[in-house]
């Protein structure tokens, strides 16, 4: 199968017309496919017939689409289906930008607030959003304010007006306006449309999309041998956590399906609903474009079978950055147990209690500004790692290093890298797992080595990071497929 990794697919009108035809998915979130005559936005593979080439527009956003005066499909839903990969992939300014829209930072501090965490000015950001994604800023967290509405509609029997709050609108008229204008019905009727009851008070349940193939077993196989009590467990098939959101505490509970990652959110404000939403989806790494990143892989023969073995590997990521970094420090020359069990103890001792009513979750995990201000010795760790941790936990908490969904990847790069103990492989490390870089690559780690050595490969630092140039920008996930080597031969040794 061809890749489709295409830099502003939307602008090649011919080939976006073959894939509406094809109704294929992999171009979901890549584009909007527009109807003038009706007036009506789908995804690529909508299952309506195909309207006539003459009448096609086409978007990179739903909220271009919405700006435009188009409203969403009743029946392939746009606005839910996976985000465009380059928002994730990509480190410019428009890339970091719509991370960090996700993420709430428009909801929360306004279009000035997203320009002085992107180090630009407003003028500047909205001329490029506009360049890029056909919105701006505004229209862009409009979009995601809609959606988030939606779901709360859909799935829960609050009242409109705690919709509207939760969702972010200002105002009860704003909120209906805009449910009427990007969806074609009034709220109430939306939701006597969905016919949907509510499993559980409190909690939302909900399915997160992702493009096929998807390989589960590596990315849920990762989160549950890595788990910290108290903060993650893998519990009747699902993988739960906790998460430490803008206006309070959540835990997530992630299960995977054929199709979709089955997701059930219990919240202590609903207002996170959007943010919890777009971190789950990080940490699974749903919005990657597996085909695109296979393709490039097994053309190299010596990875190609591990690739046709197991398509879709993902890369696990971290629904917090700095939380992410900590435990990589902490677990340094440490078997993956004993780690586990030292970072359990720090939860326990300094992270906020939360309850969880489903399972056995107990505490966020400590803020940066905590662990900060502990006495060094109460770490337990030898000496080295003590300093490499107490300057890692100073950088965080006093802004010298972000690590959060907008951050300057080769910026935190550089910064990392002057920190006491810091050697390539936790930058690496870190820069593949909490900053979301798909060309990270972990050339000194020993499972990659060892991985190497065993296919043919070469397996020194050097001569590999050489030999991992062809598979960029795609060597985080050749990092995947060369652990999944070490797996298989241990699965492979007799009882």
């Amino acid at each position: 199968m061809a890749t489709i990794i295409l830099y502003r697919v939307h602008e090649d009108f011919d080939r976006c017309v073959r894939a509406v035809r094809s109704k294929d998915a992999r171009f979901d979130g890549w584009f909007y496919t527009a109807v003038r005559t009706t007036r009506i936005y789908c995804r690529p593979s909508c299952p309506s017939m195909p309207p006539k080439a003459e009448n096609m527009t086409f978007f990179p956003s739903a909220a271009a689409a919405q700006s435009a005066g188009f409203r969403a499909c009743k029946r392939c839903r746009p606005d839910a289906s996976p985000g465009s990969p380059e928002w994730n992939e990509r480190a410019d300014l428009a890339a970091r930008a719509m991370r960090l829209i996700a993420d709430g930072v428009v909801d929360r501090a306004g279009v000035p607030g997203l320009a002085a965490r992107l180090g630009y000015s407003v003028r500047q950001v909205e001329r490029q959003l506009l360049a890029e994604f056909g919105a701006g800023p505004l229209a862009l967290a409009r979009a995601q304010r809609a959606q988030t509405a939606r779901l709360l509609i859909e799935t829960t029997a609050l009242p409109m007006s705690e919709v509207a709050a939760a969702a972010g609108f200002g105002s009860i008229r704003t909120f209906n306006d805009t449910v009427r204008e990007v969806f074609a019905l009034p709220p109430t009727e939306l939701r006597l449309r969905a016919g949907r009851q509510v499993a559980s008070p409190g909690v939302i349940s909900l399915r997160l999309p992702f493009r096929e193939p998807l390989c589960p077993d590596n990315l849920f196989g990762h989160l549950a041998a890595t788990a910290v009590p108290g903060v993650e467990e893998f519990r009747d098939g699902a993988y739960r956590r906790t998460l430490r959101l803008p206006h309070g505490s959540g835990v997530a509970t992630l299960r995977p399906t054929a199709d979709h990652i089955a997701c059930q959110l219990a919240l202590t404000d609903l207002r996170d609903l959007s943010r919890a939403i777009s971190r789950c989806r990080r940490l699974l790494d749903l919005d990657a474009d597996p085909v695109a990143v296979d393709d490039l892989l097994a053309a190299d023969p010596v990875l190609a079978p591990h690739v046709r073995r197991e398509p879709g590997r993902r890369v696990p990521r971290t629904v917090d950055g700095a939380e992410l970094a900590v435990r990589t420090v902490v677990g340094q020359q440490m078997s993956t147990a004993a780690a586990r069990t030292h970072i359990a103890r720090l939860v326990a001792e300094h992270g906020d209690p939360v309850a969880d009513a489903g399972g056995g979750l107990t505490h966020l995990f400590p803020l940066p500004a905590t662990l900060a201000a502990l006495d060094p010795d109460r770490f337990g760790l030898p000496r080295g790692r003590r300093e490499s941790l107490v300057a890692l936990v100073s950088a965080l908490a006093g802004g010298a290093i972000d690590l959060g969904v907008g951050a300057d990847r080769e910026r935190a790069r550089a910064r990392l890298a002057v920190l006491p103990g810091f050697g390539r492989w936790t930058v690496e490390t870190i820069a593949m797992r909490a900053l979301g870089d798909p060309d990270a690559f972990l050339a000194c780690d020993i499972g990659v080595r060892a991985a190497a050595r065993t296919l043919g490969l070469p397996f020194t630092p050097a001569t590999l990071a050489a030999h991992a140039a062809a598979w960029r920008p795609w060597r985080a996930y050749a990092v995947q497929y060369l652990w999944s080597v070490n797996e298989l031969q241990v699965n492979n040794q007799p009882a």
